[in-house]
């Protein structure tokens, strides 16, 4: 059984469980390992448990806690040779042992799971996304994404679960407070991805494996969480795919962890 489990989902922090029955990872740890470990409680595991941290990119709200958990818990922690040279400074020292190198397009078996990260268009250093399979069931983690690419579209494809981003709601960061050269950064190609261009590419994507979406890693400025489900599902009715029947489409939440996904 592979289980999914976003534990913080936005501009302020991510993190998401994924496990089976005997290993247990982290895709990015962006919140205080405190509130990792309060997170996991709540699902019942703890920080021993863990096998490993794998992560998309060096930006603090995905890597803040990782440091103090790998030395905690001496975790390995994967990201590419790009992200560990951005994000080396910023986490205090890692035992060489856990510093481990992963490449976009290459698979890491770990224990039961397979993992596979793929390039996404972000202005990091070398960004991946992430989908994990134990042979029969796959979950996507697709974030912090410029424009849906066609290495995201590939990576994400047959996917029985999904974490998708959607970020910002077009006319909310038009509008609002962000300086312009900000605004430009978070809508150009290498920025992130706004409620209508996830729901475009979600629409695109569906297949009859998949069972379940979560929309994560919402801006707390330019958007909310009605907006962001409203204008998804709005696309996907268009194409007369209907959520809530076809599948389920839920709402990652931010500060705390959302509901656990068991695929069986």
């Amino acid at each position: 059984m592979l289980r999914f489990c976003p534990l913080a989902s936005g501009s302020s922090g991510n993190s998401t469980y994924i496990g089976s029955e005997q290993t247990h990872l982290l895709i990015d740890a962006g919140i205080s390992g405190k509130k990792v470990m309060e997170a996991l409680a709540s699902l019942s595991l703890t920080g021993e448990m863990l096998s490993g941290i794998f992560v998309t990119h060096e930006h603090s709200d995905h890597i803040k806690g990782i440091g103090v958990l790998s030395r905690r818990f001496d975790l390995p922690v994967y990201a590419t040779e790009g992200t560990w040279q951005a994000m080396e400074g910023c986490i205090g020292s890692i035992a060489r042992k856990n510093k481990k190198i992963i490449y976009s397009g290459e698979k890491t078996v770990f224990a039961d799971l397979i993992l596979s990260p793929f390039a996404i268009p972000h202005d990091a250093a070398q960004p991946v996304g992430y989908t994990i399979s134990d042979g029969e069931k796959k979950v996507s983690i697709a974030t912090d994404i410029g424009h849906p690419s066609d290495s995201v579209k590939e990576g994400i494809a047959d996917s029985d679960a999904l974490l998708l981003e959607a970020n910002y709601d077009v006319e909310m960061l038009r509008k609002g407070p962000y300086p312009y050269p900000l605004k430009q950064r978070i809508l150009g190609d290498l920025g992130h991805m706004s409620n209508p261009t996830a729901g475009d590419l979600l629409a695109e994507m569906v297949t009859s494996r998949l069972r379940h979406v979560y929309l994560g890693h919402l801006s707390a400025e330019n958007n909310t969480p009605q907006l962001a489900y409203h204008d998804v599902c709005e696309r996907l009715y268009q194409r007369k795919i209907r959520p809530g029947r076809d599948f389920a489409v839920a709402l990652a939440n931010r500060h705390t962890p959302s509901s656990m996904i068991c695929l069986e």
